[in-house]
């Protein structure tokens, strides 16, 4: 009878170990995340993820732990804040935009790394290509040149004698962006001027730079989501119409935002993380892009602004602000 006993004991222990082998890791997953954001301005961003783990059935407090740190929009501390989170020794972290993956990949080489969003990851040495990253960086990318030249695009519509755009950014980082603004600007015959603010205690002054180049619309780089709406009341100061990629941007009161679903991009990189953790290599793991794009149009700002949105252009739009 023991030995019967000790038979279905083992036979039991040979069925169980393979089931958690290919469910959840044993431990909890130690997740690292960096954001050059505050807590409150990547709430839509970490909440996304947050959801996306919980759909592989991750839960912080049972079988994960999400280690968050936030540079406040000084980006000088995200080097600082990579070390750290290495220092945590993490499964993976998780990291955007540009700026934050850069932090990161000087942080380690070893520590498997998530794109949650980058806008050239080949062009800035992330992975080595699209389809084999060929490192321990992977994840999510986007066309930003030809986001960039859809924004200058939509202002034309808006302001059809436009003769003068700003792209305004926290980061020189930015090459596919700046060039797609410029590539589009030649296209419509419109100059194109990058405005680099390094904090926003300079914003002021920039400001009075636009409006002393004659700028007639003004491009918002992610880079400064963290400040959107003390640029917003800038610009609306200035009588000058704005473009940006989150649709929060337009909740601060900008004009308009066109670009990826960003909620959607961090729910996506929750599954690269659940991946990694069982056992895939970053190398490996093609560079997705997004496959949702959604433009969303502030009227109250364009009636403060006196502009007259384009029915061509707010039938395309996902969502209008009355």
């Amino acid at each position: 009878m023991r030995l019967i006993g000790l038979a279905v004991v083992l036979k039991l222990s040979l069925v169980v170990a393979p089931l958690a082998a290919e469910g959840q890791p044993a431990k909890a997953a130690r997740i690292g995340y960096l954001s050059p954001l505050s807590a409150s301005a990547d709430s839509t961003h970490i909440e996304a993820f947050r959801q996306g783990l919980r759909d592989l059935g991750y839960v912080e407090g049972r079988n994960a732990v999400i280690e968050a740190r936030y540079a406040d929009g000084k980006f000088a501390r995200l080097p600082d804040l990579a070390a750290e989170i290495v220092r945590l020794k993490v499964d993976v972290i998780v990291a955007a935009p540009t700026p934050a993956i850069r932090a990161a990949q000087q942080a380690t080489r070893t520590i498997p790394i998530v794109m949650a969003f980058s806008g050239d990851p080949v062009g800035e040495g992330f992975v080595a290509g699209l389809a084999r990253p060929g490192g321990n960086i992977t994840g999510l990318s986007a066309t930003v040149a030809e986001m960039a030249a859809k924004r200058v695009e939509f202002l034309k519509a808006i302001v059809p004698k436009m003769s003068r755009v700003a792209f305004l950014s926290n980061a020189a980082t930015v090459r596919q962006a700046v060039s797609g603004t410029e590539a589009a600007g030649q296209t419509l015959g419109v100059q194109v001027s990058t405005v680099l603010v390094r904090n926003p205690s300079e914003l002021d002054d920039a400001f009075s730079t636009l409006k002393n180049a004659r700028v007639g619309g003004l491009i918002v780089d992610l880079t400064l989501q963290e400040h959107s709406r003390q640029i917003v009341d800038l610009a609306l100061k200035s009588r000058l119409p704005t473009v940006s990629g989150p649709r929060e941007f337009v909740e601060a009161g900008g004009l308009m935002a066109y670009g990826p679903h960003f909620s959607d991009l961090f729910r996506r990189a929750a599954t690269y993380v659940d991946k990694i953790l069982k056992g895939a290599k970053p190398a490996d793991l093609p560079v997705e892009q997004p496959t949702k794009f959604e433009l969303v149009i502030n009227l109250r700002t364009a009636k403060a602004l006196g502009l007259t949105i384009p029915q061509s252009l707010l039938v395309r739009a996902d969502e209008v602000i009355q």
